[in-house]
């Protein structure tokens, strides 16, 4: 059994952390990164090429990982692949080791750094979950018997925050239906979102396996881009405000201390709500573990 899985079926506080394979072949910056936090997560997701910007395939990168002692959760998008393709890589990946998938749609590829690719969306995110329950009942998506099963502990994502939030319940209805196991949640900034969300999915957080999306807030800047661009994120204006006024010291470091302040706050106030968090630091890797020491 994953130490993932261990960690949400016994109850325990679970942690994982978002790293990014690298644009290119030197997965030094990663297994640096790792290797620091190894001691506070449970878990590392890997991205497949996050905003539609080309890199490493995550599976190599979580069999880097795998061979240096900590686990990986690789990320499967719909974007990029056909079923076939999907399910291969799958198999290949139950086939390294690798025991943890998350599913997902993909950032579409016009927003990245090849936007002449074509989408593929094959398969819905809740299709490759049912096509990753079947290989983990020995038969492909198209019902044909397997020689080998796997063992993938099954995740995707939700966001609380999204506009449309009885579309989202019924997306998230889904995919449990299809055999999801785990949720990681787009950043939360407000524990009402979460409140709302789970209060209308009618599934105890304890049964959901729900892990909340935490992003610090870097500056104002980053704030009001995410506001504009991030689908279901909403940072209210008095966080605005702290991290501006945090900004007008011009102390970067105070500027650091206010937006891990604001993110240990969030976590104690939905710790209880949920069976952990969700890091994507995206850059500021090295300021978790503080910010899981304010959080305790």
């Amino acid at each position: 059994m994953s130490k993932l899985k261990s960690a949400l079926q016994s109850g325990k506080f679970t942690v994982t952390c978002e790293l990014s394979p690298p644009k290119g072949s030197n997965l030094s910056v990663l297994l640096e990164k790792a290797e620091m936090l190894k001691n506070i997560v449970h878990a590392f997701n890997l991205t497949d090429s996050a905003a539609a910007r080309m890199t490493m395939d995550p599976v190599a990168a979580g069999h880097a990982l795998l061979n240096l002692g900590m686990e990986p959760i690789v990320q499967v998008t719909s974007r990029d692949k056909n079923r076939l393709a999907l399910q291969s890589g799958m198999l290949g990946a139950h086939a390294l080791g690798i025991s943890n998938l998350v599913i997902m749609g993909g950032d579409p590829p016009h927003i990245g750094d090849h936007p002449q690719a074509k989408g593929v969306n094959d398969l819905f995110s809740s299709q490759i979950i049912a096509a990753a329950h079947a290989l983990n009942h020995g038969n492909d998506h198209a019902g044909n018997a397997l020689d080998g099963d796997t063992d993938f502990y099954i995740g995707s994502v939700c966001n609380p925050g999204a506009k449309d939030l009885a579309a989202e319940v019924e997306n998230t209805h889904r995919k449990i239906d299809a055999g999801a196991q785990f949720f990681q949640t787009q950043a939360i900034y407000q524990s009402d979102q979460l409140h709302r969300f789970v209060e209308r999915l009618h599934i105890a957080a304890a049964d959901l396996r729900l892990l909340v999306g935490i992003i610090p807030i870097k500056s104002v800047k980053m704030a009001n881009y995410m506001n504009a661009k991030v689908p279901g994120i909403d940072i209210p204006p008095a966080l605005l405000d702290r991290i501006a006024h945090a900004e007008k010291s011009a102390d970067a470091e105070h500027v650091v201390n206010e937006s891990l302040a604001i993110a240990a706050e969030t976590i104690r106030d939905l710790r209880a709500c949920c069976n952990g968090f969700h890091l994507m630091a995206i850059g500021w890797e090295k300021h978790l573990p503080a910010l899981l020491q304010r959080a305790a």
